[in-house]
């Protein structure tokens, strides 16, 4: 699909998917969501850049290997679980800190971070797939 107007559409419907995406991971541990979802919809996104501009505009606008960002996903994700070691807690327990930034309180925790290393295994690995499906398309063509 090699149309003009998908070629000008596409970069908006590419930035509106990865908003999307990100909100969704981030509310994903208080409601419905997460990072598996939220990177389903990051990596449809690249497939649909992908489909616009073709692979190597891709590869060029992520500047770092799809593979790379799924492992440090894996990284992100086993090291909030070892986090809970620190404090003589089973793995994976919930660990909580309320930052306090005027008249508001910021929660972090560690499923978010978690959530957030889903995220990244997802979108890496899938956006990988893709790419590689689409350059053989391409070299098909």
């Amino acid at each position: 699909m090699n149309t003009v107007i998908f070629r000008t559409a596409a970069p908006l419907i590419v930035a509106t998917m990865l908003v999307f995406s990100v909100y969704v991971c981030l509310r994903g541990h208080n409601e419905p969501g997460g990072g598996f979802i939220g990177g389903l919809i990051a990596a449809a996104s690249i497939a649909v850049f992908g489909m616009a501009s073709g692979v190597p505009a891709v590869r060029r606008a992520l500047k770092v290997d799809p593979l790379a960002i799924a492992g440090f996903g894996v990284l992100l994700a086993g090291f909030s679980g070892l986090l809970s070691l620190f404090i003589e807690a089973p793995f994976m327990t919930s660990i909580w800190l309320y930052l306090d930034l005027g008249e508001t309180v910021v929660p972090f925790s560690t499923p978010m971070f978690f959530d957030i290393g889903v995220y990244f295994v997802v979108f890496g690995t899938l956006s990988a797939i893709a790419l590689a499906l689409e350059s053989d398309r391409e070299e098909d063509l």
